[in-house]
């Protein structure tokens, strides 16, 4: 099984990506887990189901069930994790598709999106799996 139009990636990052890319478009619905609607560790957790990893329904949570990996070193299928200030603050997270740019469900009346990486307030990567 081929995953086309997909970033350069390997294994179960790029089944994780592909899924991703497939819910794009879709509504940001606070604790939405899909399959119509996401939040951001719904999608995640969403994406990552299909690669045959379970995640729990929360960004913090999900930050302690990945390997730490350093930042200039993520691949297509990590998870990037965003707070203000450290581990304890972590809010948000999205999925590193290549490129610089993540897919994220970030926030209520904005749909699931791609779009660059922001540096300000991330806390660091998880690689699920």
């Amino acid at each position: 099984q081929t995953q086309t139009a997909a970033p350069p990636a390997s294994g179960k990052g790029a089944i994780a990506v592909a899924e991703a890319r497939k819910q794009l478009g879709k509504p940001y619905v606070w604790g939405g887990s899909g399959p119509d609607s996401f939040d951001c560790s719904g999608l995640t957790a969403w994406a990552w189901k299909a690669a045959g990893v379970r995640l729990s329904h929360s960004a913090y949570t999900q930050y302690f069930e990945t390997t730490r990996v350093p930042v200039d070193q993520v691949q297509p299928g990590d998870l990037l994790f965003f707070g203000k200030d450290g581990v304890e603050s972590i809010h948000h997270n999205a999925i590193y598709i290549g490129g610089g740019d993540m897919i994220e469900a970030s926030q209520s009346g904005v749909p699931v999106r791609i779009r660059g990486w922001r540096a300000g307030d991330l806390v660091g990567a998880g690689r699920p799996g």
